[in-house]
């Protein structure tokens, strides 16, 4: 992503609910752009920049997608369910989320691929582009509300500073 003057660094390991949230951020800016790209550029090839901006989006969700996912399903929500019985709802919901959106995600990359590939795509193939970019971009939409607004909030409350600091080495851990 590129440098903004000015703007809030990242966050560190010793704040991994704060590297979650930057995370969110990012999901958001590149999931942007696979909306986008999708809607804009249908019934045309793909320009020079928007291939390029396509690869770089979809490889962040191979790697960087799939690190947030482990992150919080091997880190996070195993300590919370451990802490406080009242998340168990809203984990369990999350964890429904990542599995669909990982199944999005497939097919999005199969169908950016083939456009890549070939340079043009069938009617069909856009009209499922822009139904499941669209449906991920609400289903991000809402599992960042509900970890922002209720389950990071909770993790603060409940988790004590060993739990963050062990969840902190387990996200630096997989980021070597």
């Amino acid at each position: 992503m590129a440098i903004q003057i000015g703007a809030r660094p990242d966050s560190g390991f010793d704040d991994p609910i704060g590297m979650l949230k930057d995370c969110h951020r990012r999901i958001e800016s590149f999931l942007g752009i696979l909306c986008v790209v999708a809607d804009r550029a249908q019934g045309r090839s793909l320009s020079d920049e928007e291939r390029d901006a396509i690869k770089a989006a979809l490889q962040y969700f191979r790697t960087g997608g799939q690190r947030h996912t482990a992150d919080e399903e091997e880190s996070l929500f195993p300590r919370l369910r451990e802490s406080d019985a009242h998340s168990f709802e809203e984990i369990d919901r999350l964890e429904d989320d990542h599995h669909e959106a990982s199944d999005l995600h497939e097919t999005v990359e199969g169908i950016y691929s083939t456009w890549i590939e070939s340079g043009v795509l069938r009617s069909e193939e856009i009209e499922q582009l822009l139904s499941q970019t669209a449906r991920l971009k609400q289903l991000y939409s809402d599992h960042i509300q509900v970890e922002e607004t209720i389950v990071f909030v909770r993790a603060a409350q409940v988790l004590d500073s060993h739990a963050i600091a062990a969840i902190g080495t387990e996200f630096r851990f997989r980021r070597k």
